[in-house]
């Protein structure tokens, strides 16, 4: 059984690269199932999409990397050249062992942050409800879970971390000089952006609005930090009132254009907007950065912000090396004792028709009355006799060399001695 994993993220790919293979939550059964159907011998596979990364995982008898790189450059409508330029690719050991530092958050871009592991087991159950997620996959993803957590227990890893919504009030706050007095605006309502708001709203801001294309599940967010919402629809005609906007949507296409921030800029007389676009693909047009008074980041922007202090955690990265170590030791011995289970089965299927067989005759000779002791006998040396025909044929062979093999492995199976 072979394991291989191929992927972007966002230290080698930009952002709209990146974008073009992010998956929203409704796609990824559908793509799994492409994937397979793309695929020769339709392997196991599951699919992690982030804002920072988006990476395949599939299982099967040979590895088919180059395959799936294929199948995955079409699905971005990229070429097969320029997609191999950014992506790595990984076999066995090494994709378990990408994956388990992924889980413990070794490879992300805020060092040690526990988001991605609820992230990955969204893949997981997603993989599940679509039928592509076999045996060799679950072991793997439940074992990088295992992994994880004997990380964050054993290790300060996630010490001091800077996340990306902490690292967007800092930022927030060299633009204004108290931002009790800002105005805040939140487009969407996911878990990015439930972050961002908590981490704000800490601040005491002026206001916070949720805008979200549910009304619902707005109101539910707003109502959680004394909020209001507005609809999705009335964010143009509304922008202008804004001090702050950070964006995290599901959107394919930017929601925030290039003329809607000119016109709200207006407005407002040019007083200053900070933006943050933590959306893949882009909620914000990237033409609105060269704006003069819109001060705008990306997830890639804020990557200075969330690097301080790593060198302190440089100790805790180590240890956790070591976990992962065993961990990936454990998982391959687990791999390479799968490879022998045929085998077991069909040794396991042949003794059970001997014993059957054998079973049988000493019932019909017990039924005649034959003596117990004489039946039991004869079952015994008949079993016994089956099980070291083929040692026995393989001694009696003419080839010498075959006479060798056979005496060293009889030797070992039959002739050890119990310690």
């Amino acid at each position: 059984m072979a394991v291989w994993a191929l992927g972007i993220n966002h230290t080698t790919a930009p952002l709209d690269l990146r974008g073009r293979f992010a998956f929203a939550a409704e796609q990824i059964q559908p793509t799994l199932q492409g994937l397979r159907q793309a695929l020769p011998r339709q392997p196991e596979a599951a699919i992690v999409s982030t804002c920072n990364r988006t990476e395949v995982y599939c299982a099967g008898e040979h590895p088919e990397l180059e395959t799936t790189l294929d199948w995955l450059a079409h699905s971005g409508g990229v070429s097969p050249a320029l997609l191999r330029s950014h992506t790595y690719t990984l076999e066995n050991g090494m994709a378990a062992r990408h994956a388990f530092r992924v889980a413990s958050g070794l490879d992300s871009m805020v060092l040690g942050e526990p988001q991605i592991l609820g992230q990955l087991k969204d893949a997981v159950r997603a993989a599940e409800e679509a039928g592509a997620l076999g045996t060799t996959l679950s072991q793997l993803f439940q074992r990088s879970f295992a992994v994880a957590k004997q990380v964050r227990s054993s290790t300060e890893i996630g010490a001091h971390s800077i996340s990306m919504a902490a690292a967007a009030v800092r930022l927030a706050g060299q633009l204004f000089e108290d931002l009790s007095e800002v105005r805040l605006l939140f487009v969407g309502a996911g878990e990015m952006i439930e972050l961002c708001a908590t981490h704000f709203a800490a601040r005491k801001p002026q206001s916070i609005v949720i805008a979200n294309r549910t009304l619902e599940r707005g109101e539910k967010l707003a109502a959680h930090f004394g909020g209001q919402v507005m609809r999705l629809s009335d964010l143009p005609d509304r922008l202008h009132e804004f001090d702050a906007v950070v964006s995290c949507t599901a959107s394919t296409l930017p929601i925030i254009g290039l003329g809607a921030v000119e016109r709200a800029l207006k407005r407002r007389r040019h007083r200053p907007m900070f933006m943050v676009d933590l959306a893949v693909p882009r909620d914000i047009e990237p033409e609105v950065k060269a704006l003069q008074d819109v001060y705008l980041y990306t997830v890639d922007d804020l990557a200075g912000v969330v690097q301080t202090g790593q060198a302190n955690r440089q100790a805790a990265v180590a240890q956790a090396e070591v976990i992962i170590d065993a961990g990936v030791q454990s998982f391959m011995h687990w791999i390479d004792q799968r490879g022998t289970v045929p085998l077991i089965q069909q040794l396991n299927a042949q003794a059970d028709e001997w014993r059957a067989l054998e079973i049988g005759r000493a019932r019909k000779l017990l039924a005649r009355g034959e003596n117990v002791d004489a039946v039991l006998e004869a079952l015994s040396r008949a079993l016994t006799q089956k099980m070291l025909h083929g040692a026995m044929a393989e001694l009696r062979s003419g080839d010498a060399q075959a006479r060798s093999q056979a005496s060293a492995a009889v030797q070992h199976f039959f002739l050890r001695k119990e310690r």
